[in-house]
């Protein structure tokens, strides 16, 4: 259904297949000069609810046609709005703070009455979400970019920007050439090189985030091995609608995650003491963010009426050597059980999240639905816990003794043929 609504909706617009170049947009001043710049690609994931009290979900993208005619710019405030298709659009809001500027907001607004979009919808309104974007202290007259993909999410929308380019304002009507990059675009660790290296001197190490007109790539790093990591300990976390309420999402389980920066494979794990965790109960979605001194984890959870799922990751961490690390992947299908259960893993279990990201659990469990009286209910084990999983290895010993013997048995009759065949002559 997601595919075929986002297809019609390509149709619809009249948009290219090849969405890959995103969206370029020129705002000028009333003198006709150029003073807000945007090169970028955005995807919508937004879940709506249709006939028999059910909900879909829709993938959108923003078109390259999209109409910039309500974008306006001028010293202090900027505001880049699209406008597209049957009454969407999508805006971002810029503010100058001293030396640099930010991104205050992003709205977007969707018309849950255009059927070619949104089939079988309900409800025959425009809706609209508010959300902050991770666009701040931007260097004036520099332009921001960000290739990584970045996800903002809410209850019904989810928004991934990437290959981002903005100068919001733009002095003299000539875009920047320099650079300010987003900390997941900052490359491997620098080494400085020194005067007179001897066999005792030590390199310097330097960072610096963001990255303001960067003129030189770093080396790669050097691969060094990762220490092993004791078992991480186990966390209980819980979100309350409110102070005076029960627990609504609860979660208990020790965290690590193994993730790539250039050739080096590096593991952490997620330390309960001193990790704040926060987030929200919805009817379809719930979110999970646990932030602690290296590392912030956002789990999102997205129920279908009869069953929920981890729908969502969103990692961002700091390891020792200062360069930030950040992946999302919002089209997970992971701890899957029946709404109004608990989903249950005490053995250790590996997930691959991206290919630079793998996380590992120990003694989990989560319930982001359905929680009473703040206590987990009646929970679904995950196959290694199961009194089913000792058969696996038998089912595969006995396989292979199987096929043994096979091998065997036509050893032995071609033996004999080939015999027969001899004396026969």
């Amino acid at each position: 259904m997601s595919r075929y609504a986002a297809f019609v909706l390509f149709l619809a617009l009249g948009i290219e297949i090849h969405v890959s170049h995103g969206i370029e947009v020129l705002v000028n001043d009333k003198d006709g000069k150029l003073c807000l710049y945007a090169n970028l690609m955005v995807n919508f994931s937004v879940s709506y609810e249709v006939t028999g009290n059910k909900n879909e979900t829709v993938e959108i993208e923003l078109p390259s046609g999209a109409k910039n005619d309500e974008s306006a710019c001028d010293a202090t405030s900027s505001t880049l709005k699209l406008n597209f298709g049957d009454g969407h659009s999508w805006s971002m809001n810029f503010a100058v703070k001293g030396n640099t500027y930010q991104a205050d907001s992003i709205t977007f607004s969707y018309n849950l009455n255009d059927s070619t979009v949104f089939p079988n919808s309900v409800l025959n309104e425009t809706a609209s979400v508010t959300m902050k974007p991770h666009i701040t202290d931007v260097g004036l007259d520099t332009c921001y970019s960000c290739k990584s993909k970045d996800m903002i999410q809410s209850d019904s929308v989810n928004q991934t920007l990437w290959n981002v380019l903005i100068q919001a304002f733009v002095s003299n009507g000539s875009k920047s050439d320099n650079l300010t990059t987003c900390a997941a675009d900052v490359p491997a660790t620098t080494i400085a090189p020194t005067a007179a290296p001897t066999p005792t001197t030590t390199p310097t190490t330097t960072t610096a985030v963001p990255v303001t007109n960067s003129t030189s790539p770093a080396p790669p790093p050097t691969t060094t091995p990762t220490p092993t990591l004791p078992s991480p300990t186990t966390g209980k976390y819980s979100i309350k609608p409110d102070e005076n309420s029960t627990a609504c999402l609860l979660a208990d389980f020790g965290l690590r995650i193994g993730f790539k920066q250039g050739d080096k494979y590096q593991e952490m794990n997620l330390d309960p003491n001193g990790t704040v965790a926060s987030g929200s109960c919805g009817v379809n979605s719930s979110e999970l963010v646990l932030v602690s001194n290296s590392m912030t984890i956002m789990f999102t959870f997205a129920n279908d009426t009869k069953k929920f799922r981890l729908h969502a990751l969103n990692v961002t961490a700091k390891p020792s050597s200062g360069v930030v690390f950040s992946e999302v992947n919002s089209n997970l299908s992971l701890w899957e059980a029946a709404v109004g259960s608990s989903y249950m893993c005490n053995k250790e279990q590996n997930y691959t999240i991206t290919n630079l990201l793998t996380i590992f659990t120990f003694d989990l469990q989560v319930q982001p639905f359905g929680v009473k009286k703040g206590v987990f209910s009646t929970a679904e084990e995950c196959f290694l816990d199961s009194d089913l999983s000792f058969l696996v290895p038998i089912a595969v010993g006995v396989a292979l003794s199987f096929l043994i013997i096979l091998v065997l048995i036509s050893y032995l009759i071609g033996r004999r043929k080939s015999r027969t065949g001899y004396q026969s002559v």
